[in-house]
């Protein structure tokens, strides 16, 4: 209390000079303590100046007496109650008559008695919560938590095609829990559960259930938890719509399912979850696979890969039947057998074109010799000719008849061999 405001001890006279009371709770002591009445008026002055709330709860006391009458309210999501005071006129002023469990809004203001030390709670002003008003606020959240993306797709997680450990979250002995289990074994009977029963209405609901999921996600070996309940009214299902439950299911990291058999009005559970099943059956049908069809489709996946083994077999073993008959692997000498043929031939051709060759070189050359022949000197000689030169003077060959005059001395070559001459000049 820091107030410094002084206080004359009751039954005394006031003092001439400073008092000696503390100014402050923290300056008492044993020696030098506070009145009961300095304290009581700090209490009230404090309490005086705290404002009015608008508070939300449920009335689960309610007793009239005379003019006054006297509730108490309940917390609608806690185990959190308050007693307070009303004036019987404001009841009175109700539409329809409160009761026990009417969910109402009150503005309630702190008050404090100083002759008995007592706080007392005033009720102001209050009105009951009507299904509209529920569903308009169910519907506000859901439009702020759809714009931060709550509800997105993208963030919503694939459910394992067969989960070894499920996670279920439900009421105590419920027919929601027989439900999923039943119809969850009768599909797949070797399927494992991790149950936790919990309140799924009241004002325990929530705190119950976010603290079961979150010990369900923090198991490694859980690998979807289901939120069941069998439908309901619309106020047994408002849990399902608390805030705190909706920001825990978006955090989880185990894919959720929410099996709330309600299609009326659907809880906000049903956005934010992985996956909606419409009811809690619907919910052990969709989560695990039924094992006679998964039986069936590993029949029919084995009868087509023993056929397409069976077909790939046979049309490699043609096309090695096909590689074995063909010439080369059939018969591998032919190949040798072939070129060695074609050696052959190429060298007999050779042959014979160098011969032919030859032949007519040998031809050209007897031929080109009978021309030499035929043109030499010599030849000319046979045929009678002569080659007549001077003697002397060099042994000119003897072409014009001036060169030869009379009583020249001439050298005669014949084919037969060579006779001297003289010039008798010209005839």
């Amino acid at each position: 209390m820091a107030e410094n405001a002084t206080v004359p001890v009751p039954g005394t006279a006031p003092a001439a000079g400073p008092s000696t009371v503390p100014a402050t709770a923290a300056d008492t002591s044993p020696d030098n303590p506070w009145p009961l009445q300095l304290l009581s008026q700090k209490l009230k002055t404090h309490i005086d100046r705290a404002p009015a709330a608008w508070v939300e709860g449920q009335v689960i006391e309610l007793n009239r007496r005379g003019g006054s009458a006297f509730l108490t309210l309940r917390d609608v999501d806690a185990e959190i109650s308050l007693p307070a005071s009303i004036w019987s006129k404001l009841l009175d002023r109700q539409e329809a008559p409160l009761e026990r469990g009417s969910r109402v809004v009150a503005l309630l203001k702190a008050e404090f008695w100083m002759k008995t030390g007592r706080l007392n709670m005033s009720v102001k002003d209050i009105r009951p919560v009507g299904l509209g008003d529920l569903l308009a606020r169910i519907e506000r959240l859901r439009h702020a938590l759809a714009a931060e993306g709550l509800f997105a797709e993208s963030r919503k997680k694939r459910l394992p095609l067969l989960p070894h450990r499920i996670g279920l979250i439900t009421g105590r002995d419920s027919d929601a829990k027989k439900d999923v289990l039943r119809n969850a074994a009768l599909r797949w009977p070797a399927v494992e559960f991790e149950i936790r029963e919990v309140a799924v209405q009241g004002n325990t609901a929530v705190s119950q259930m976010v603290r079961a999921l979150r010990e369900l996600d923090a198991r490694p070996e859980v690998d979807v938890i289901v939120i069941a309940r069998g439908g309901g009214a619309l106020e047994d299902l408002l849990p399902f719509s608390s805030e705190e439950l909706i920001r825990a299911v978006a955090a989880a990291v185990t894919p959720v399912v929410s099996a709330i058999g309600h299609e009326a009005d659907r809880p906000i559970l049903d956005d934010v979850a992985d996956l909606r099943a419409s009811t809690p059956t619907d919910a052990a049908k969709r989560i695990v696979p039924e094992v006679s069809e998964e039986l069936a489709r590993v029949r029919q996946a084995e009868a087509q890969l023993r056929r397409s083994v069976t077909l790939l077999v046979a049309r490699e073993t043609d096309r090695l039947a096909a590689v074995r008959s063909r010439p080369v692997l059939a018969s591998p000498e032919s190949m040798i057998t072939a070129r060695a043929d074609d050696v052959e031939r190429l060298a007999q051709r050779s042959t014979a074109a160098i011969s032919a060759a030859v032949t007519r070189a040998s031809d050209q050359l007897v031929h080109l010799q009978a021309q030499v022949r035929a043109l030499s000197p010599q030849q000319t000689l046979d045929r009678g000719y002569a080659v007549v030169q001077l003697s002397g003077s060099g042994g000119a060959v003897v072409r014009q008849p001036a060169q030869a005059p009379a009583g020249a001395a001439l050298s005669v070559r014949v084919a037969g061999g060579r006779f001297g001459a003289e010039s008798t000049g010209a005839p």
